[in-house]
């Protein structure tokens, strides 16, 4: 017997977006399964939040379909299409009281009286204010606010929430504390969650996978250790990572050797075979980068900087070629600024990439 798999919660085919003869969003094929948390992330411009926006209905497809639980809403109104959304601006009614602006949505849908105190006392004991439902939003901190636009989309039950920049607005500090609030939301509902940000390390630390988009194109989908330890191409590996990975100018010398500047270092295993004197990128991660005194143990640097953060200290260096490069510090020995020292590594830790970019495997 043949067991069909489960439709996805959400999926893109062929998705497209043109602004006039301009063209953002190229092409887009993508499957989200049922109670999955998903971010979209890449830098300014890259067509994320158009392309929440655009499941959500609020911009038109130019060409492809997007379908929710199955069901094609490529052509539906916002209204109809099961979900609710989160924006960077909480968008509160300021003259509402916490409890009018859970129920506002599920008033204007003549939702049953009896139904709308259910749903408005249910959201509010998750996200803990509801010693705040009487309060208007001028009398709470921006992290109350956001869990009353949370909650807003709570009360509706839909088939998938879609987060766009939620945390945007806040300080760091209480980022963090949003962050596993919203973590934490996730997995006591269990629905489908989009979520869009700039910022890597909300994606690393929220994500079950995280699709990284440039130029409004996805360049790789993944979890986030896949992404981080598995980068599909150069930009994936400086995009995903703080610090960035290393990502250096190298001669290909042979099968076991990449050659930077003068220094000839041991290569990845690779099935890929190339002819002497190749140029590739080679990458490495600051982390996984060994810094020492002794200059006959591996390949020289010159400091220029360093900064003690405490548990880590990351140290900036200059190799003879003059490129540079950065190193993640953890031993006791302290380098000076202008002093030469001996970098390290590993290997099997290391990439190569080809010149379009392209991971060599």
């Amino acid at each position: 017997m043949t067991i069909e798999p489960p439709c996805a919660s959400v999926a893109l085919t062929g998705v497209r977006k043109s602004f006039g003869s301009l063209d953002v969003i190229h092409g887009i094929d993508l499957a989200i399964d049922e109670g999955e948390f998903v971010i979209f992330v890449g830098p300014s411009g890259c067509g994320k939040s158009t392309l929440l926006r655009m499941i959500a209905g609020l911009e038109e497809v130019t060409d492809g379909e997007i379908a929710i639980k199955g069901r094609d809403v490529t052509d539906l109104d916002p209204s109809d299409r099961g979900i609710a959304m989160v924006f960077q601006s909480y968008a509160l009614y300021p003259h509402m009281s916490v409890r009018d602006n859970l129920a506002f949505g599920l008033t204007m849908s003549r939702t049953d009286a009896a139904e709308i105190d259910r749903r408005v006392s249910q959201a509010s004991a998750i996200l803990k204010i509801a010693h705040l439902l009487d309060r208007r939003p001028g009398q709470l901190s921006g992290g109350q606010r956001q869990r009353v636009a949370i909650g807003r989309a709570i009360v509706r039950k839909p088939d998938v929430f879609l987060f766009d920049e939620p945390l945007s607005n806040l300080d760091a500090e209480l980022r963090v504390s949003m962050r596993i609030e919203i973590a934490r939301l996730h997995r006591e509902l269990g629905n489908t969650m989009i979520y869009v940000t700039h910022d890597q390390t909300e994606a690393m630390t929220l994500a079950d996978r995280i699709v990284i988009l440039r130029d409004g194109r996805i360049e790789q989908v993944g979890t986030p250790r896949e992404v981080y330890e598995d980068p599909a191409n150069t930009f994936v590996a400086g995009f995903i990572g703080s610090p960035r990975m290393n990502l250096l100018q190298a001669t290909w010398v042979d099968r076991d050797r990449i050659r930077i500047g003068d220094t000839a270092l041991e290569a990845p295993a690779l099935q890929a075979n190339f002819a002497g004197n190749t140029t590739v990128t080679f990458g490495v991660r600051p982390e996984h980068l060994q810094l020492s005194e002794s200059c006959e143990q591996g390949m020289p640097a010159i400091v220029e900087f360093s900064e003690y953060l405490g548990s880590t200290r990351y140290v900036y260096c200059r190799l003879a070629d003059g490129q540079t490069i950065t190193i993640e510090h953890r031993t006791d020995f302290d380098p000076k600024n202008g002093s030469t020292v001996a970098l390290s590594m590993t290997a099997g830790r290391c990439f190569v990439f080809d010149d379009q970019g392209l991971r060599l495997r």
